[in-house]
Parts: structure tokens; C-alpha cells; sequence
């Protein structure tokens, strides 16, 4: 009964985008990546990364849905999905840590801050440490946090096979765009 009482609880709290002095919520994060190789681009977007930062703190936590991912052919998507994100058995992405500056940011001052996010991003079930820059927009009171950053696939065990090392990069750009 506790536990869908607080699974109940987390639900109305991100059903609604809310901007209070303490924390920063969204739940239609738009993250996106982009691998560039000899034969082919690819590209897949996702609206439903879920964030919440908390301003005191400076810390920040990001949730991704991998099977929210969208390609614009079914099959690479398919194939994403299968055989190298196995979205059944690790269906999310996740980033916790914080942003060092936070402080700096002015919120009654509109204005682009240059920020620098710290933690550790959990996907295919490894974690690694990174270091991503990004900006947060000051507009009006609204926030919006950017950032693009580059992982190695082989950092998070996911293997393309070598007959398809000329379709898919080892390294990818992910983008990531927070409206708080």
C-alpha cells in the first residue's frame, strides 16, 4: 500500500511541469543523438526525458526512456532497440549528479549562463563518470538547460557487429534540450 501511495505521489509530481524556487521539474526533456559513419547518418529524438533539479543543492537528475527513442525507419529503430540498447532488459538511461555553477545563475536576470554538469550516466547498466558543457537560459523566470556531449559505445558495452562498423559511429553526439 506505501509503495502505491509514493508510485501515486511521483506520478502527479511529474504529470505537471512546475517552476518553484527550490526545484526545477520537466518531464518532456527533448534528447536526441546523432552517430555519423562511412555509409549512413543516424538520428533519434525522445520528448520524454524526465528531469528534476534542485536549486539549493545544485543537483540534477535525468531519466530517459530508451524505447521512447524515435528513428525515422522502423527497422533501425527496431534494431536499436534488440540488438543494441536491449531496451527490454535496460529500458532507461539515467544521469545524477550536479551542475557546478548553479550558483552563478541569476534567476531574475535574463540571460545565457555557461554551466558545467558532473556525474554519473547509467546506460546499457554500466555507469561511467562524465563531465558535459552545457547553458541555461534565464527567460523571464523559466529555465531552459542545454547541453551536447560525445560517449563511446564501447563505454557502455553495447558492441555493433563489424559487418555494420561502416553504418553505425562508435563515438555519438547526444543532445540534450530541458525546458524547466
Amino acid at each position: 500500500m506505501k509503495t502505491k501511495v509514493v508510485a501515486l505521489l511521483f506520478l502527479l509530481v511529474m504529470s505537471v511541469p512546475i517552476i518553484a524556487q527550490d526545484k526545477l521539474i520537466t518531464k518532456t526533456g527533448h534528447v536526441w543523438f546523432y552517430s555519423h559513419a562511412a555509409l549512413e547518418d543516424i538520428e533519434a529524438h525522445t520528448r520524454q526525458a524526465a528531469a528534476i533539479v534542485i536549486t539549493a543543492k545544485g543537483t540534477i537528475a535525468v531519466m530517459i526512456p530508451i524505447m521512447s527513442f524515435e528513428f525515422k525507419k522502423t527497422l533501425m529503430q527496431e534494431h536499436f532497440n534488440e540488438n543494441y540498447m536491449e531496451s527490454a532488459k535496460y529500458p532507461k538511461a539515467t544521469f545524477t549528479g550536479s551542475i557546478n555553477n548553479l550558483s552563478e545563475i541569476n534567476p531574475k536576470k535574463n540571460g545565457i549562463y555557461k554551466t558545467m554538469a558532473e556525474g554519473e550516466l547509467t546506460i546499457h547498466n554500466v555507469t561511467k563518470h562524465i563531465k558535459a558543457e552545457g547553458t541555461v537560459e534565464v527567460k523571464d523566470g523559466k529555465y531552459n538547460a542545454k547541453s551536447k556531449f560525445n560517449i563511446l559505445l564501447k563505454d557502455y558495452n553495447i558492441a555493433v557487429e563489424s559487418r555494420f562498423t561502416k553504418n553505425i559511429a562508435t563515438v555519438i553526439e547526444v543532445n540534450v534540450d530541458l525546458n524547466f
